[in-house]
């Protein structure tokens, strides 16, 4: 007798199911993002760019029943790298939590106890602001999963990837704010 799993099955066990489905109300939102555009306080203050390098303050509410923690992602889906760039990963906010301060990502606000940061695309942890070449406008992008379980078992130094990958196994539900930023 041999053993197979469908996907269906292997997308069952994974819990890849569609998040939105399992907490309607849950959202996020940003100051900093309000306007649709990325403001130039958080803009990176390197690689030719001259922004304070802030991380944006992120609010959350109606997080679902059973959340144990979260986790907060700052993504552009439209660097030219091929896959993207991670400009922030921060992990194990606690259940109590419902936001970061701006500057959370730069040591200029606290992150609440327990709460860590892994390491961005640039290969440390920390907020690395938009820095995006000259041309188009890049979409930046906040994502707040919610997850079932207290700690996210990655190593300190888990890449962006990973770290994408074992909290969507565990989302209970995730809320997204996007913004535009361009030189």
């Amino acid at each position: 007798m041999t053993n197979t799993i469908t996907k269906a099955a292997l997308a069952a066990a994974l819990c890849l199911c569609p998040l939105t489905s399992r907490a309607a109300d849950f959202t996020v939102s940003s100051e900093a993002f309000a306007s649709g555009t990325v403001q130039p306080a958080q803009f990176a203050d390197i690689m030719g760019c001259t922004g304070k390098n802030v991380s944006p303050d992120i609010h959350w509410s109606n997080a679902p029943a059973g959340t144990k923690s979260f986790v907060v992602t700052i993504y552009d889906k439209d660097a030219p790298t091929g896959s993207g760039w991670w400009h922030w990963v921060v992990v194990d906010l606690p259940a109590d939590a419902t936001g970061l301060a701006a500057g959370a990502g730069n040591g200029e606000a606290a992150l609440p106890k327990g709460a860590r940061m892994t390491p961005t695309d640039m290969g440390t942890p920390g907020f690395l602001g938009a820095c995006p070449p000259e041309g188009p406008e890049h979409d930046y992008t906040i994502t707040v999963k919610a997850l079932g379980i207290d700690t996210l078992p990655v190593p300190d130094t888990a890449t962006p990837a990973m770290v994408g990958f074992v909290s969507t196994m565990n989302a209970l539900a995730t809320a997204t704010v996007s913004a535009k930023g361009k030189r």
